[in-house]
């Protein structure tokens, strides 16, 4: 017993050591000076990362009590420029989800990437109007445009959804959106050869039935942002995506998967974003969480 409470002891320090997203979270202002996302999607920081404003003349951002409207320049510039641009689709804006913390760093909740200001959740509601308190805000929820059974698109769905997506891809800064596979292959259904270049950049993946996720490629000059592998002309290698990989994420063994019969053993636990501590991130994340 005695020897168990010296181990104890010993082990304490670790134990209580507070994770990078707690401690990222409690800042909230951003560093001065340049902009650099630093790192990786999932695994970074951010320094100079700028606010987009909670209400502009085609956006709103949303649940405002996250403090999560934080994003690169590049980033804010973006959401700006395609909310205008969704005007020519019938929407009267967007509202827009989770961007970052103000320093970047995991999030005590939620996401596993958005830490270095390149990532953003663009809401698949189409906005009735754009000046919802802050208050109403925070109990709006986005619409789910993908049927339950997770097959097909709902009855929410239309086709002013495909031409947002395209003006949200077709832009030069983005490197990737995810949407949910059902999206996708509705969309495949009407592609051309000319959709390609906009089409590839839209990925499936569970869990974005309601919202639309936004990656930017490493900015010019930012040379402590880890670009993404593969990039989208290496993974689709000219191709749209609509092929056979893509409705594997319709298929009956992705959705209703059968215990293996011989299930792996066990791997040890890997910290997940949330529970990252410091020294899982970049160095540089250390200063840019103590800066002034």
């Amino acid at each position: 017993m005695k020897f168990l409470a010296i181990l104890l002891l010993l082990a304490a320090p670790a134990m209580a050591e507070t994770t990078a997203a707690k401690l990222f979270s409690q800042k909230t202002q951003p560093t001065q000076g340049p902009a650099m996302p630093i790192g990786a999607y999932g695994r970074g920081c951010a320094a100079g990362n700028v606010e987009l404003p909670e209400t502009g003349p085609t956006w709103q951002a949303m649940r405002l009590s996250r403090d999560r409207n934080w994003g690169n320049p590049v980033m804010v510039s973006y959401l700006e420029d395609l909310s205008a641009a969704v005007t020519s689709a019938g929407w009267k804006g967007l509202y827009i989800g989770d961007i970052g913390n103000p320093r970047g760093g995991p999030m005590i909740s939620g996401h596993a990437s958005h830490q270095m200001g390149l990532d953003a959740d663009i809401w698949f509601s189409k906005p009735d109007r754009l000046n919802h308190s802050v208050a109403e805000r925070e109990k709006m929820s986005a619409i789910s445009i993908r049927t339950d059974d997770q097959l097909s698109v709902n009855g929410n769905y239309d086709d002013s959804y495909r031409q947002v997506l395209k003006l949200a891809a077709q832009d030069p800064r983005v490197d990737r959106i995810f949407v949910s596979a059902a999206v996708k292959i509705e969309i495949c259904k009407s592609a051309t050869p000319a959709d390609t270049a906009w089409l590839q950049k839209l990925r499936p993946e569970a869990g974005h039935q309601d919202h639309m996720h936004v990656r930017l490629k490493c900015p010019a000059g930012a040379t402590e942002c880890q670009v993404q592998k593969p990039s989208v002309s290496e993974l689709s290698k000219g191709g749209n995506g609509c092929d056979d990989t893509l409705m594997y994420w319709v298929s009956d063994a992705y959705l209703h998967p059968k215990p293996p019969k011989n299930p792996p053993k066990p791997q040890p636990h890997k910290r997940t974003a949330r529970e990252f501590l410091m020294s899982d991130l970049p160095e540089q994340c250390a200063a840019v969480l103590s800066a002034n």
